[in-house]
């Protein structure tokens, strides 16, 4: 089954632990630390494939997590870094963070390849912490955390022009006349299922790529029937060519039907009304004289907005060749570089870890209590009964702003001070 929308889950590696070891080896009797560092966490890395056209494959498999990095090992050794988690997309897949809705990245045009989440850096081992006062220090680095997200990833047909208009005005039969596609064709509403992309090459000018996008219908902006699945996909063309049934063979009023569709157009995305329009009108071949001239009154109702009618027999031919070089007219004047969607999600702000956070409150007893991930963290790594742990301790209490916290809730000297589990102290402003 064709696949355009699907979400999964990718976290990256974390980075190794550093290693707590003491050299020992005869003759040597105080080696000192030899606690080697940890490895980085695999990155998660997006990649275009482009033998894929389609998400199908995420169907079966929703999380992806990279490897971990190993810890750090006796005699300096250096943990093995965990390996990074290549994900292959097809071309013109859009990745949004699921919460937000914000763009991460576009894998089209120049973007072959992104780095969306990295590994966790290696802890440092021991021996790192060796000082001429602290000569064996018993605590080594954790490794950072694994970065995780839910993320969206979004396939938007690449083509220069998109075919749009209700089922069974003629799409397919169009798009099979005038490029190498062979959409399956009947007398069926929504029976083109999947965007059907092909390629017109024009006598002495430059070919283009048209996508036929799925029938619409009322509502469809809205989640009615099935052509809002492929919404998307019109979101990259530069131009739209807009098919209805000039012949109204269904009944069907050919104006209302082109109103109805550009209203569906500016409800997902007022930019879409922007892009060049023409109007195809098809099925003159199957026109009756009766005196009025259906193609006449497209005219009169559209080209006034500056949008040209060309009227059309999908079937025959007539008419077909003037649409396209009309058409591409409009793509020499567009510019030439690919439609791509803009960053908006923040890089630094992906990479901010939210679980790395601190509380800072006064409990029942008026006492101080500072607690959450980022201070079990601190903790986790600190040897506080060593000097140089202490110090460390309270260069991270004011460079992380719990100090801060704790004076602005109005904290005096001698005042009580719980932090974590287990860790409780006067406070004395330095």
């Amino acid at each position: 089954m064709f696949a355009d929308r699907v979400r999964i889950f990718i976290k990256s590696g974390k980075g190794g632990d550093g290693h707590v070891s003491f050299r020992r080896e005869l003759y040597v009797p105080a080696g000192g630390p030899d606690g080697g560092n940890g490895g980085h966490g695999g990155d998660i890395i997006f990649m275009v494939d482009k033998g894929l056209n389609t998400l199908g494959d995420f169907r079966h498999n929703s999380k992806y997590i990279a490897e971990s990095g190993e810890e750090g090992g006796k005699r300096r050794c250096t943990g093995k870094d965990g390996e990074d988690l290549i994900i292959k997309v097809p071309e013109g897949t859009v990745i949004y963070d699921d919460e937000s809705g914000k763009v991460i990245a576009d894998m089209s045009g120049d973007n072959l390849q992104e780095t969306i989440l990295k590994g966790g850096r290696g802890g440092k081992g021991n021996m790192n912490y060796a000082t001429s006062t602290m000569q064996a220090p018993q605590y080594a680095q954790p490794g950072q955390d694994a970065q995780e997200l839910w993320v969206r990833l979004e396939l938007k047909v690449i083509a220069d022009v998109g075919l749009v208009g209700f089922p069974n005005v003629g799409k397919s039969t169009f798009l099979s006349r005038v490029t190498n596609a062979r959409p399956k064709i009947a007398n069926y509403h929504f029976t083109t299922l999947n965007p059907n992309l092909g390629v017109v090459d024009l006598d002495g000018g430059k070919g283009f790529v048209i996508a036929d996008i799925p029938g619409l219908i009322e509502g469809a902006s809205e989640g009615v029937g099935l052509g809002h699945q492929f919404l998307r996909h019109i979101e990259r063309t530069k131009v739209i060519i807009h098919i209805v049934d000039a012949a109204s063979t269904e009944g069907r009023d050919p104006i209302a039907d082109i109103k109805a569709i550009n209203k569906e157009l500016e409800n997902y995305n007022p930019k879409l009304l922007e892009r060049p329009q023409v109007i195809a009108a098809n099925k003159i071949d199957v026109i009756y004289d009766d005196g009025s001239d259906p193609v006449q009154a497209i005219r009169d109702a559209f080209e006034p907005e500056g949008i040209k009618v060309y009227p059309i027999s999908a079937v025959t031919g007539q008419g077909v060749k003037e649409l396209l070089y009309a058409v591409r007219t409009l793509l020499d004047n567009f510019k030439d570089e690919p439609v791509l969607f803009e960053k908006e999600f923040d890089y630094d702000e992906l990479m901010d870890n939210p679980n790395e956070s601190f509380e800072v409150s006064i409990n029942e007893d008026g006492v101080y209590v500072v607690n959450g991930p980022k201070i079990d963290k601190m903790l986790g790594y600190t040897n506080l009964e060593s000097e140089k742990g202490f110090d460390f301790f309270q260069k991270f209490m004011k460079r992380s702003g719990v100090l801060d916290e704790l004076e602005k809730l109005g904290i005096e000297e001698g005042d009580t001070v719980i932090v974590g589990d287990y860790l409780e102290f006067d406070y004395y402003k330095a």
